[in-house]
C-alpha cells in the first residue's frame, strides 16, 4: 500500500504528429506561387487550387485545411503572390516543435 502512495510521477512520450515538410520543398512551393504572376489570370485561377491542396497535404489535416484555405485566397488575390505561405507555415511548426521537444526535455530532467 505504502509503495501505491509513494509512486513515481509517470512521464508521458509526446503524441507523434506528422513530420515536419523539408524548407527546401516549401521554399519551392514558395517560388512556384510567386512565379504565377508572369501568367496574370490564368496563372492564379490554376495554382490557387493546386496550392490549397499542396499545403493541407503536406501540414496535415487541421493546420492544413485552414492553412489551405488561407493559401487558397492569398493565390487567388493578384498581388499577393509575395507572401511566403508554406515557408512562414514551416516556421511556425518548427518552432512549435522545438518548444515541445525543449518541454518534453525538462519534465524529463525534473
Amino acid at each position: 500500500m505504502l509503495k501505491r502512495l509513494l509512486k513515481p510521477s509517470t512521464f508521458y512520450l509526446p503524441v507523434q504528429s506528422k513530420p515536419l515538410p523539408s524548407l527546401g520543398a516549401c521554399l519551392v512551393m514558395d517560388l512556384i506561387g510567386s512565379a504565377t504572376i508572369m501568367i496574370p489570370v490564368l496563372g492564379e485561377l490554376i495554382w490557387a487550387p493546386i496550392s490549397a491542396i499542396v499545403f493541407w497535404k503536406m501540414f496535415g489535416f487541421r493546420k492544413g485545411f485552414f492553412g489551405g484555405i488561407f493559401s487558397f485566397i492569398e493565390e487567388l488575390i493578384p498581388g499577393l503572390d509575395f507572401i511566403p505561405t508554406f515557408t512562414i507555415m514551416w516556421f511556425i511548426q518548427y518552432a512549435r516543435q522545438k518548444k515541445n521537444q525543449l518541454r518534453f526535455d525538462l519534465q524529463r530532467v525534473n
